[in-house]
């Protein structure tokens, strides 16, 4: 500060203002390319150039490429540099993409990137420089969040949603049969589980809430306004949202890791990860082109993110265009690059089944003594229509080695749809084909066996149109609706459907699938196996006028199968356990033991007699609700099982062992019903003896107020009156015309 003859130029009270707004730099302003990097070693010039080109180095195998002539590191007046270091790059975009990828990575064993904007250096420029010691906080044991598995009486779980209110509910005997907890209020629109049952999942306006633990405390929280669809990973690591509303991030809104940025703006898709809340990265919506109306109203194709079984790559789909399948949990670009396929419709992941599973498991184990067998990679399908003269093809691809498998020309193709097993084992490809004429659609199913060398395909032709196709679980048979009805298609408000519905079994003599049994002239549009297999529902869902449920059993008369001398009649095993009726159905659920069945008739579909009802596998009804204002019922998922394949067969073995004790609760729990009954009744019988005795004694003693003699009252007494018809003479006349 200048001074005149020892008075300073504040002294004077002149008003720099105007010259100081006149030449201020805005630094907020195009600096978003630029980033701060903290957590570098500290160095001195000769170490200079082998540094930045690790950095240069370490980002760009993440992705974040940068050029070492980007990098500027700043050195004190001692020589040494200050452990910081200036990034520029190209665009914002890339710069964002750095700081979420490489914030807080470990650049050696001593030093890890703290990332920040050189744009938010401002806001701690006027730190308080003394520091306070943060309060120490008491550990708090969090609830086990799978604590309903260790269930005495190993009841499931199920929660519904009517009205304002959600409950969570235990199923088992009649007698345990309880709700576990309800709370009004607690979701804005729906209720969802996480796929192993750890969460319980409700969307609010100002997002999304996880909840968990015997006594459903708040785990963890996603600030997504407006939120709508919702998607977990298979393991439940990360979580996929959509809002309808752009993201918009108003002035002064909250920032940190689990919170939107400005970078943010105009998204509608957000992948987060669980454990921590941290916003990962978010994406645009891809205009709808095709569906149907449900999915053009919705806006937006759901779930718009696909899962590897593993959770290691989410990927999308560009129609037309391309495959992007990004890397957990950096999310970014495998290879750095889409898949470019042209015409792209669609495509689908491979599960990983037990056998893969245990060989994930064993490659991570390292157990001495053991050959180690590498896993196989992770496996897309997807498939392109007719383009020109190139005819559509479906094609098996290995990630991330981007290996095609096995391609398959087809012909004629109005549609695909791509159905995986649940352990992997087969593909089967449902193509729609259309005559020369296009004027008829008939149906094909190709049938990849991926386990087999050079991946064979079968093909299983079918004359009608297939309108549900589903796989057994962990089995080797599927079931398929199909239909001629001319008004397939074009069904109008009540009308019914006539369908077949085909069981397929993989013949393992011939080496293909083969046909079980037809079931003809039905109204079944759904198909739900358990989850055990063997057992399937037949549906009528959606219709106003048929709610048929039809229960089947496909091992029946196969218990012994193999055991029994002779050879056994394809498909004789097929029979129908029981037929049942639930007007208005709109959901079909298994439980996770596949025992019980639940039906419900949601209000968000139609108000006609809303509620839920569940039946065991045969087809009895076991407990009918009729609710007002109903809208939900889900089953509690399970996670897969901790039993190794010993102990499995060993339980499997001593089942007999087991079944005596079960059914020895069993008879208890009837006894107990029995003698709640008996003293029902007992007690109604004395609550009704106690009445006539007050009423009495009332009786008497109004009598005596008048100075009758009780004994003299005469008692009422009911006179009937007998009407008897005595025939005194008949005459018979004839009648002549």
């Amino acid at each position: 500060m200048s001074q005149t003859n020892g008075i300073s130029h504040e002294d004077e009270g002149i008003d720099y203002s105007d010259i100081e707004e006149r030449y201020r730099v805005e630094q907020t302003e195009g600096f978003d390319n630029l980033l701060v990097v903290d957590g570098v070693p500290i160095i001195d010039k000769s170490k200079l150039e082998k540094l930045v080109a690790k950095i240069s180095k370490e980002f760009s195998r993440k992705g974040a490429k940068i050029s070492p002539e980007n990098i500027t590191v700043p050195f004190g007046d001692d020589g040494k540099s200050k452990g910081f270091i200036f990034m520029e790059f190209k665009t914002p975009d890339e710069a964002v993409h750095a700081l979420t990828t490489m914030n807080g990575v470990p650049f050696d064993s001593k030093h890890n990137f703290i990332i920040n904007r050189f744009s938010e250096i401002e806001q701690y420029a006027n730190m308080d420089p003394v520091y306070i010691e943060p309060k120490f906080e008491e550990y708090k044991p969090r609830e086990h969040l799978r604590a309903w598995l260790a269930d005495p009486q190993g009841r499931d779980q199920y929660a519904t949603y009517r009205g304002d209110d959600v409950e969570i509910h235990w199923h088992g005997k009649p007698s345990n049969c309880e709700v576990q907890y309800e709370r009004p209020n607690w979701t804005d629109l729906y209720v969802a589980w996480s796929p192993q049952g750890k969460y319980l999942a409700t969307l609010h306006r100002q997002g999304v809430r996880l909840w968990g633990g015997p006594t459903w405390q708040p785990i963890q929280r996603f600030a997504h306004p407006l939120v709508k669809l919702i998607h977990f990973s298979p393991s439940e690591q990360y979580l996929v949202t959509w809002s309808h509303e752009p993201i918009v991030v108003p002035e002064g809104a909250l920032q940190g890791p689990q919170y939107f940025s400005p970078e943010d703006e105009g998204n509608s898709i957000a992948v987060w990860d669980i454990k921590t809340g941290n916003l990962l990265r978010t994406f645009p919506s891809i205009p709808v082109t095709g569906g149907d109306e449900a999915v053009k109203k919705q806006g937006v194709v759901w779930p718009a993110f696909k899962w590897s079984s593993d959770d290691r790559y989410v990927a999308r789909v560009t129609p037309g265009q391309q495959i992007s399948i990004y890397e957990t949990p950096g999310m970014g670009l495998l290879d750095k690059k889409s898949i470019k396929i042209e015409g792209v419709v669609d495509f689908e992941w491979c599960p990983l089944g037990d056998k893969d599973m245990d060989e994930i498991n064993a490659a991570k184990s390292g157990a001495p003594g053991k050959a180690k067998k590498q896993p196989r990679e992770n496996m897309l399908v997807y498939w392109t229509p007719e383009l020109g003269n190139q005819p559509a093809r479906v094609t098996l691809m290995a990630i991330p080695s981007r290996t095609i498998l096995r391609q398959k020309n087809l012909f004629n193709v109005s549609d695909c749809k791509l159905y995986w097993q649940d352990q992997g084992d087969c593909l089967c490809v449902r193509v729609d084909r259309h005559t020369k004429t296009k004027k008829s659609i008939f149906c094909n199913l190709e049938i990849f066996r991926v386990r087999e060398k050079d991946f064979p395909v079968e093909v299983v032709e079918l004359k009608d149109t297939v309108t549900d196709f589903s796989w057994e679980p962990r089995g080797e048979r599927f079931a398929v609706v199909s239909s001629s009805d001319p008004n397939l298609g074009n069904a109008g408000p009540g009308a019914t459907i006539k369908t077949d519905v085909s069981f397929y079994q993989l013949d393992r003599g011939r080496g293909d699938f083969k046909l079980l049994t037809t079931l003809a002239n039905r109204t079944s549009n759904t198909i739900r196996w358990s989850p055990r297999g063997r057992h399937v529902v037949l549906a009528t869902v959606g219709s106003t006028s048929k709610s048929e449920l039809e229960f089947w059993d496909l091992d029946f008369n196969n218990e012994d199968l193999g055991k029994k001398d002779g050879p056994q009649e394809w498909g004789s095993g097929i029979q129908r356990l029981g037929s049942a009726d639930h007007y208005g159905v709109t959901d079909v659920e298994w439980d996770p033991s596949g025992r019980y069945l639940a039906t419900s008739a949601s209000t968000w579909r139609h108000t006609l007699e809303n509620g839920y009802a569940i039946w065991d596998f045969k087809g009895q009804e076991l407990e009918k609700h009729l609710l007002d204002r109903f809208k939900q019922f889900l089953w509690r998922p399970r996670p897969r099982t901790l039993l190794t394949k010993e102990q499995q067969k060993a339980i499997r073995k001593d089942l007999k062992k087991y079944s005596r004790a079960f059914d020895e609760e069993d008879a208890t729990e009837e006894g107990k019903v029995s003698a709640e009954l008996i003293a029902q009744r007992k007690r109604l019988v004395d609550e009704w003896n106690a009445w006539r005795a007050r009423c009495k004694r009332e009786n008497s003693g109004r009598s005596k107020k008048r100075n009758v003699a009780v004994e003299d009252v005469d008692e009422e007494k009911e006179e009937v009156a007998v009407w008897i018809d005595e025939v005194i003479e008949q005459i018979e006349e004839e009648v002549v015309e």
